[in-house]
């Protein structure tokens, strides 16, 4: 039974989704915590009302990073993960952190990488015109919003789209395709191999 850790910021839906269809699908594998580095992320509330470990380490609280990350590394750990997922954790990660979980953490991204890292994602592919945008499930690796891809969505621009429209559909697809690379790792059916990730069953890694 592997044991799945999960950081949040906020409200943390695509947490949500992933602890529902763990229960759903019946992975092998558990929520074994979720951890936020902000006392009033929603998600907290959400996590203990499903019998889930909670554990704060608010980074407010750290002279500098490297003691909040240390700090955060030794409550992960406190929680044995064999995963470690991102899910709206709002903080940039340093390379010592990275590295300690290197080919056992996931993050998500609104964006179809390596197009649009870090922020207003939605907004600089609509000023550069794109005709289709998504989203990406890969491997954290120290370089922010890069590492081997995992799963990507891709969904059409429609005539009259803002950000908000486009990120509320974006949004919908991440409920799908992260918890379903997570599935794929619990049940070993992803190979890392040279910076790419080969889903071993032949599935398909877009959802169009």
């Amino acid at each position: 039974m592997k044991r799945i850790v999960i950081l949040i910021s906020g409200r943390g839906s695509n947490m949500e989704a992933i602890v529902q269809r763990c229960a759903e699908q019946g992975w092998p594998a558990q929520v074994a915590a979720v951890v936020a580095n902000r006392a009033e992320a929603q998600g907290l509330q959400f996590a203990a009302a499903h019998g889930i470990a909670t554990a704060v380490v608010d980074h407010k609280a750290f002279a500098t990073r490297e003691a909040f990350e240390t700090e955060l590394a030794r409550v992960i750990d406190g929680f044995e993960p064999d995963l470690l997922v991102l899910a709206g954790f709002m903080r940039i990660l340093g390379a010592a952190f990275v590295r300690h979980y290197e080919g056992r953490m996931l993050n998500i991204h609104p964006s179809l990488l390596p197009a649009f890292p870090g922020l207003h994602t939605h907004r600089r592919a609509l000023q550069a015109g794109c005709k289709a945008v998504g989203a990406t499930v890969h491997f954290v690796t120290p370089e922010l919003d890069h590492g081997p891809i995992v799963m990507q969505s891709v969904v059409p621009v429609r005539p009259g789209d803002d950000e908000h429209t486009l990120a509320e559909r974006v949004l919908a697809t991440e409920h799908v395709i992260y918890p379903q690379a997570i599935r794929w790792f619990v049940q070993g059916k992803l190979q890392l191999e040279d910076g790419r990730v080969s889903q071993l069953d032949g599935a398909s890694q877009v959802l169009i």
